[in-house]
């Protein structure tokens, strides 16, 4: 199943999402109308708010707040973007310019505490403490996580361990809120909320390992980022860790020299590298163990048209680096 077809299941609900999101942008100020435009417009996924509205609706809920609390999830995730491409200096995302290319980092940062404060915003209109303490842990947890991943830079001594720690808390933990308060909202059952949040985790942690094989084995235009990201800024995502792991000493040696000293000057020998030692197999096939988890976890949810479409967006996350 495509993509477009998944989201056709629920696709009058997005369609209110988007326009809730393109509401409670305005701002009366110029600078943030246009940035938070340009973010919002770039042709993202909106996997996570889709990810809330097809589970809401497998659980069969009934209601309105569904729709609120995935403009919530859309307006943390622009967010951390903008700050996450100032960390990391980036000038393509989603196949056009950067925010921080165009506008410059000070404004990129502000606009994205702005984002993050309307998200909060909108927070105190569902009247729920309990989805307010799962969003506002999820914040936390991700802007840990990120900090965590800035501190693994240019570390050749990162673990698996270590960065399964930092995809965790920076992307899967967004995913499996969003799949979790879908279950709270439907006044589901510990159990159930418990396999929700998991299905949700494991999708996540499945998600950022194809986008990390991908930064080695996809091209610009298909990525929409430039190649080679990662390892740009040093980052020892899980193909370089195994790499390191399992590898020559030759090939270490090179792998070491780029994590210090990022850049990508050297992409070239370690693409041949990954391959030689088939990393980014390695990396795939750890996301298609995450994606057989994820799947678990909907197994007493009732079969419906929702339930496939989920299955499917699991489908889906493997199938982008095929």
């Amino acid at each position: 199943m495509s993509l477009n077809a998944i989201r056709s299941h629920v696709k009058d609900d997005m369609e209110r999402v988007n326009q809730l999101i393109l509401a409670r942008l305005a701002a009366d100020i110029p600078l943030i109308d246009d940035l938070s435009q340009h973010i919002v417009a770039s042709g993202g996924k909106r996997i996570r708010p889709l990810l809330l509205l097809l589970t809401a609706k497998a659980l069969q809920y009934q209601g309105d707040t569904h729709i609120l609390l995935a403009a919530i999830v859309e307006f943390i995730h622009t967010a951390t973007l903008l700050h996450d491409d100032v960390v990391d200096d980036s000038s393509l995302r989603r196949g056009q310019s950067t925010a921080n290319s165009i506008w410059g980092n000070e404004a990129s940062v502000l606009v994205g505490d702005f984002l993050f404060s309307r998200a909060f915003q909108l927070m105190a209109e569902v009247q729920n403490l309990k989805v307010i303490s799962i969003l506002a842990t999820a914040s936390n947890t991700i802007a840990k996580g990120e900090v965590l991943q800035l501190v693994n830079c240019h570390d050749t001594g990162t673990s698996e361990a270590r960065y399964f720690e930092v995809i965790s808390a920076k992307t899967a933990k967004l995913f499996s809120a969003a799949t979790q308060l879908a279950a709270v909202i439907s006044h589901q059952s510990p159990e159930m909320e418990e396999k929700m949040r998991a299905f949700g985790h494991h999708l996540g942690l499945a998600f950022q390992l194809i986008d990390d094989a991908l930064d080695y084995q996809g091209d610009t235009q298909e990525l929409g980022k430039n190649v080679g990201d990662d390892l740009a800024e040093g980052k020892p995502t899980l193909p370089l860790i195994y790499t390191l792991a399992v590898g020559n000493e030759a090939e270490k040696a090179i792998i070491r020299e780029a994590i210090e000293a990022g850049g990508t000057t050297l992409l070239t020998e370690i693409q041949e590298a990954l391959v030689r030692n088939k990393a980014i197999e390695y990396t795939h096939q750890r996301a298609s163990m995450e994606v057989k988890l994820a799947c678990a976890a909907l197994e007493t949810v009732a079969n419906s048209p929702y339930k496939n479409a989920l299955l499917a967006l699991a489908d889906f996350t493997i199938s982008r680096c095929n």
